[in-house]
């Protein structure tokens, strides 16, 4: 099992992209656009440096919704593998198998 503040704060972090994305998009389009002016640029990337870095998708960790475990991680299942075993095992997993021999 995880520590709690680290499932915690990967929470704190979905929740803090969800509100920023539309704005750091818009500021990124702003930024990537060749056309305008190299100060408006550099003032659309002061703007985004200054906001939080939790609002970035990328800070976000994908962790095991059953033990919060950051690794073996399966993007399908939102599981851990060893979670999805235990799961698997037991017959709460449609359509998954654990072959043993």
């Amino acid at each position: 099992m995880a520590k709690v503040s680290a499932v915690e704060k990967n929470k704190r972090r979905r929740k803090q992209a969800g509100l920023h994305a539309e704005k750091r998009a818009g500021l990124k389009a702003i930024i990537m656009n060749k056309e305008l002016p190299i100060e408006d640029r550099f003032k659309a990337q002061l703007k985004l440096s200054e906001m939080p870095r939790n609002g970035a998708k990328t800070r976000i960790r994908n962790r095991c919704e059953v033990s919060g475990r950051p690794r073996g991680y399966y993007r399908k299942m939102k599981l851990s593998r060893i979670a999805m075993r235990d799961l698997g095992s037991i017959g709460k997993i449609p359509g998954l198998v654990k072959s043993s021999w």
